[in-house]
């Protein structure tokens, strides 16, 4: 078992050496979760910080797509502990989902690891913080992931301009973001949590956001099972990353395999691409009905859904290697 990670170790420091011949700049993304209800949101943001210290990404926020107590803590406590403790983050301030994790993985966190921002009152308003950023940006430049509810992108959209951009949302986002990149839907056609939630938002983004979209979908992180290695790791201590899933593990009756991770397959494509691990199945995303099911359409234009190429495995082992990834030293 040892052998087969130090493999999957190689096998991706490879990848990010031929990364950094092809892509001489990093991705500027920026990172919206709903951090909270599940805690595949905490394996997504170590690979996003593992990234960014291999010179792959460079993150520009952390926003909150979910606005309970505490969520712009657990936001701010793993940029800490991942070296990058002045990460802007952002919390919406309108209306939202607010819902938090069952076995209180978060509070535990917030209890045990180090953070200067204490509460959602500390954080910046999430559209405020989207438009600060993305005027700073040059024009097609960032990149956003978003693994939790489309509600601060459909709200960015819908904004009007202000001290920071004389665009609107629609003009500012089609100005400056070159890819979305969204854990979101089932395809081709299902249900999904991150879209049911708030669906007045969801179609909102899907039919006005005008720029390329990736979707990962539901039946793509469904049967990737990851986080025993890292809990079984004796050599990693004192991390949020390996208590989060410890806890979360230990108290989810259906995990004992590890935790299907739909997250961290959207932020590894976001900065990685979705080669060679999947193909793209071009079209649109319908509008999601009522019942919260989403359909396809095969004749749009300007989206796509990832098809899995190759045995889901590698991407499992990928994603338990980068798990492990340890705060680099700054």
């Amino acid at each position: 078992m040892k052998l087969k990670y130090i493999i999957c170790c190689l096998i991706f420091c490879c990848a990010i050496k031929v990364s950094a011949q092809k892509q001489t700049k990093p991705v500027n993304i920026i990172f919206d979760s709903d951090m909270g209800p599940d805690y595949d949101d905490v394996g997504a943001i170590t690979i996003l910080h593992a990234l960014a210290d291999s010179g792959d990404a460079k993150i520009l926020a952390t926003i909150a797509s979910n606005k309970y107590e505490g969520i712009a803590a657990v936001l701010n406590l793993f940029n800490t502990y991942f070296k990058r403790p002045n990460i802007p983050i952002g919390v919406p301030r309108g209306n939202a989902v607010n819902i938090r994790d069952s076995q209180h993985w978060t509070d535990s966190l917030i209890t045990a690891y180090p953070h200067k921002i204490k509460t959602n009152a500390d954080a910046e308003d999430a559209v405020k913080l989207y438009r600060k950023i993305l005027t700073a940006q040059p024009d097609n430049s960032v990149t956003i992931v978003t693994i939790g509810f489309l509600t601060n992108i459909s709200d960015l959209l819908n904004s009007t301009p202000d001290e920071y951009s004389k665009l609107d949302g629609k003009e500012l986002v089609r100005k400056k973001v070159k890819l979305l990149v969204s854990m979101a839907g089932k395809f081709p056609g299902g249900h999904e949590f991150n879209l049911d939630r708030d669906i007045v938002s969801s179609n909102n983004v899907f039919q006005n956001i005008g720029i390329p979209v990736i979707y990962t979908g539901f039946e793509i992180g469904e049967k990737i099972k990851t986080g025993l290695p890292l809990i079984n790791n004796a050599a990693i201590k004192n991390s949020p990353v390996k208590d989060a899933f410890r806890i979360a593990v230990s108290k989810s009756a259906g995990d004992a395999q590890g935790r299907m991770s739909w997250d961290e397959t959207a932020v590894l494509i976001a900065i990685k691409g979705y080669e060679p691990y999947y193909d793209l199945h071009k079209g649109k995303m319908n509008f999601v009905a009522a019942n919260g099911k989403n359909t396809w359409d095969d004749n749009g234009e300007g989206q796509g859904y990832v098809v899995e190429k190759i045995d889901y495995k590698h991407v499992q082992d990928l994603i338990n290697s980068i798990i492990q990834h340890q705060p680099k030293a700054k």
